[in-house]
């Protein structure tokens, strides 16, 4: 596995001290994550905890007419599995790979394990279950009271908070599904931020060339979700001391959830 990848660039996984953070990680793999790949199913069997690096992943629900939305999106800043420390198990929903990339992923019974130990690794889980629970929060009532333009300001900037560039490569379908729209209004609002000069859109690109000016956009939805995060996880933090730390192991096997 190359150097430049490590789980302190997950914001959970950096927060916990030395001291937290060993016992945990012989049992860390980190695995590849491709557009498109589904973590889990709806009412599916949870069997890893995935802490994402550089991959996006998107938590949405299927309706029986086939149509979707997504509920809310993890990046590095969280954790995708939450129903494994909160006694569910399954969920409804279910967890694509929005965006390609890393992740470091953690057998079931090892983050129970470290979870019931009720240390700092149990209220930063907790806490971060909070901030996820208001993005969904927010996200309904987006889809419900604003305008698709609006939407789409706030999905943009919270995927830009996962980043590393401001170069997002997404067609206007996948956006589309994403929001629970039709990929006409995803046309449309994407041409009026692209004449306002805040994004540039090529096909399967979306480049912000403006992010102040898409913040002011926005409506209050991509400031609560922000502000909460930011609120409930003040000792999260990203360290960058990859060089110092042993390489982890990855996964060899068919990383199934």
């Amino acid at each position: 596995m190359p150097l430049s990848h490590s789980p302190y660039q997950n914001q959970l996984l950096a927060a916990l001290p030395t001291a937290e953070f060993e016992p945990l990680a012989a049992h860390l793999e980190w695995v590849p994550l491709s557009l498109g790949e589904v973590l889990y199913e709806p009412g599916g069997q949870l069997q890893h905890a995935y802490f994402p690096t550089t991959a996006i992943v998107s938590l949405h629900y299927v309706m029986a007419s086939g149509a979707s939305a997504e509920s809310a999106g993890v990046g590095n800043e969280g954790v995708v599995g939450i129903a494994l420390f909160m006694g569910g198990n399954t969920t409804p929903s279910s967890a694509v790979v929005q965006t390609a990339g890393h992740a470091y992923r953690l057998e079931r019974s090892k983050l129970l394990q470290e979870f019931n130990r009720a240390g700092l690794m149990q209220r930063l889980l907790l806490r971060y279950t909070q901030a996820l629970i208001t993005q969904m929060m927010q996200a309904a009532a987006c889809n419900r009271h604003h305008s698709i333009e609006q939407q789409l300001c706030r999905w943009l900037l919270l995927t830009l908070d996962r980043l590393p560039s401001n170069e997002l490569v997404m067609t206007q379908e996948l956006v589309a599904s994403m929001l629970g729209v039709r990929r006409e209004g995803i046309t449309e609002a994407a041409g009026k931020l692209q004449r306002a000069g805040l994004i540039n859109y090529r096909r399967g690109h979306i480049e912000v060339l403006d992010r102040a000016g898409l913040e002011r956009h926005a409506c209050e939805c991509y400031a609560v979700v922000k502000q909460e995060l930011s609120r409930l996880l003040p000792d999260v933090r990203d360290r960058q001391d990859i060089a110092a730390k042993p390489p982890m192991k990855r996964a060899t096997s068919t990383h199934s959830s």
